[in-house]
């Protein structure tokens, strides 16, 4: 029997960081309609855990200056100011966890945050575009959180570039044949 094609299992097996991104990124329409889907990702009690910063044009440069601010050199601060501009658009995940919920630990929220993260790179991906996530010690500094407006009470977890894969990129030809790790507790087989 021959299986029909699946492309939600096509998008998980072929998507691969993409370090080296170019335009065309995804406009607001379709980055509202592909953050809304990655927000149907696994969510214990819906809390939403995370909110999504947005960064494009030259607002990558602020961004980079405040990244470079943040630095222990001036070669590090050159090359951090730099950093915003591999991609057309950043997307900023900032987890925002509901403190001391009676049902949902952080560490639970944490986890709906990454889910959300991963789905939408996924469906990015679907769409023809690439994305890779980067974080680094600059996701603690404060001169990026108060570009960003982070607030105390919660935690940069780094940036989705996004954008269109470079064509001298090869794509990671990471083997898809590593042995999955699973146990099994049954019985009856």
């Amino acid at each position: 029997m021959t299986r029909s094609p699946n492309p939600v299992l096509d998008a998980v097996l072929t998507r691969r960081s993409a370090p080296r991104l170019t335009e065309p990124a995804p406009g607001p329409a379709e980055l509202e309609r592909l953050v809304q889907a990655a927000a149907t990702a696994p969510d214990h009690g819906r809390l939403r855990p995370w909110r999504v910063v947005a960064v494009s044009g030259d607002e990558r440069a602020r961004l980079g200056g405040a990244l470079g601010e943040a630095a222990d050199t001036p070669e590090q601060a050159r090359r951090a100011a730099a950093k915003p501009l591999r991609a057309p658009l950043l997307l900023t995940i900032v987890h925002r966890p509901v403190p001391n919920h009676p049902k949902v630990p952080e560490w639970e929220q944490l986890a709906a945050t990454t889910g959300m993260v991963t789905t939408l790179s996924l469906l990015l991906h679907s769409q023809g575009f690439a994305s890779i996530w980067r974080t680094g010690a600059a996701v603690r500094a404060p001169q990026v959180h108060k570009y960003l407006g982070v607030d105390e009470d919660e935690q940069l977890l780094g940036w989705l570039y996004v954008g269109t894969r470079c064509a001298s990129n090869a794509a990671d030809r990471r083997p898809l044949d590593t042995p999955a790790r699973i146990t099994w507790h049954t019985t009856g087989i």
